[in-house]
């Protein structure tokens, strides 16, 4: 194998492992993110759980989309006031602590 090669093999092994932790990062945000709306929902324990893991999965349709509009819509539904403006800053913040927590993990 050249250097090339290997240097090429080494980016394309960054950059694999990059992707995977930015899945794993956003995954756990969602989560967090649904804990957080459980909780101005009035949802707890094992419902709020259940409610965050219905977050990760509505994101595997349209990332970030179907998050924000499921979030915002059940806020919205049980009378909380929200905006879409609120829900981002809360991903952005969230996506940064679960990047921290991620990394800390590998």
């Amino acid at each position: 194998m050249t250097q090339f090669d290997e240097r090429e093999k080494s980016f394309e092994t960054k950059e694999a492992h990059r992707r995977e932790l930015e899945f794993k990062a956003t995954a756990r945000r969602n989560k967090l993110l649904g804990l957080w709306a459980a909780k101005l929902l009035g949802i707890a324990d094992a419902d709020a759980d259940s409610y965050a893991q219905d977050i990760v999965m509505s994101d595997f349709d349209e990332p970030v989309g179907d998050v924000l509009r499921k979030i915002m819509g059940d806020l919205r539904a049980k009378g909380v006031d929200t905006s879409e403006h609120l829900i981002r800053t809360k991903m952005d913040s969230l996506l940064e602590e679960a990047r921290k927590q991620v990394s800390d993990e590998a």
